[in-house]
């Protein structure tokens, strides 16, 4: 061989060796070196798709959708929240310019918003099951029921403190006013202000009337009981519904069988919005929840 050729020779062995190496650095597609495309990881993959989900700004809720947010992520899904008050967040997915919820409080706490739209929404199933709504004291208070309110109205200062004007237990608690005869004014604030007068009132052994709901940290932080509600105005049992868009299931099929598969008890909701209340970011709480039950979001992802 003359030493042209052998130059020529060796530059064409070096460069198929070139070749050879890049592809066995890259691998597959864009998954790492000995993984198919369908081995990688969520983050490494294309994103599945777009989840947009809407929630009311209660603290279970709050918690609650955090972590279906952080399942869909893992799932290979990018998710966008909406906060919204619980009638705009019925016609939202209504109409559908929300994919889905994870916030709906029934029969009874919003009771009108699902007469209103409910023909227009998926009722996937229950998320939470043995939640109650219902007017809250500290136990220290001496009467037992909403019927002994009037007696004692001095107080309490003619005064029920609310939540979030549109929120479904505000209405009951109108209707409980005109049903019980209250001599009461509701006084609207929020989730989180509520919960604020009810721990300065309790520091200081006032009495405080406030709507309240279970699961909700306050239980596990304060000695707290519902008044009872002999004319059933609050209901009994409640659920927490997970609701979609029409259509969802066809369209984002995997989606939606998160959804179906997204139940828990109110003791996961609880600790989450424990954490939250000493002082976590809720996204880090619900990344604890997340590794911390490791087979039960799984069994979500599917």
């Amino acid at each position: 061989m003359t030493e042209k050729r052998q130059k020529l020779f060796t530059a064409g062995i070096a460069l198929l060796l070139s070749f050879v190496l890049i592809a066995g650095c890259t691998g597959t597609g864009d998954a790492p070196a000995g993984q198919t495309p369908t081995d990688a990881t969520p983050t490494q993959q294309q994103s599945l798709g777009d989840v947009k989900i809407g929630y009311v700004l209660w603290d279970s809720e709050i918690a609650s959708t955090n972590v279906l947010k952080q399942i869909y992520e893992k799932a290979g899904y990018d998710v966008e929240l909406v906060a919204v008050d619980a009638g705009p967040l019925y016609q939202a997915v209504a109409d559908g310019n929300l994919d889905l919820t994870i916030s709906a409080w029934l029969p009874a706490t919003q009771a009108s918003y699902w007469e209103k739209y409910g023909d227009s929404i998926d009722l996937v199933g229950h998320n939470l099951d043995g939640a109650k709504i219902g007017l809250v004291v500290p136990t220290y208070v001496t009467i037992d029921s909403i019927e002994e309110m009037n007696s004692v109205a001095d107080k309490f200062g003619n005064t029920i403190t609310g939540i979030e004007p549109g929120a479904g237990i505000m209405s009951n608690t109108d209707d409980a006013i005109e049903e019980y005869g209250l001599d009461y004014t509701i006084l609207s604030s929020s989730s989180a202000g509520m919960a604020a007068e009810l721990s300065k009132a309790v520091k200081d052994e006032k009495w405080i009337v406030v709507t309240g709901w279970t699961p909700h940290w306050k239980f596990a932080r304060f000695d707290l009981k519902y008044l009872e509600d002999p004319k059933g105005v609050y209901g009994g049992e409640e659920f927490i519904g997970s609701l979609a868009r029409t259509g969802l299931n066809e369209d984002k099929p995997g989606v939606y069988a998160i959804l179906e598969r997204f139940y828990w008890d109110a003791s996961d909701m609880e600790s989450i919005m424990y954490d939250v209340e000493s002082g976590i970011p809720v996204e880090e709480a619900a990344s604890k929840w997340i590794e911390n039950n490791p087979e039960k979001v799984a069994e979500i992802i599917g």
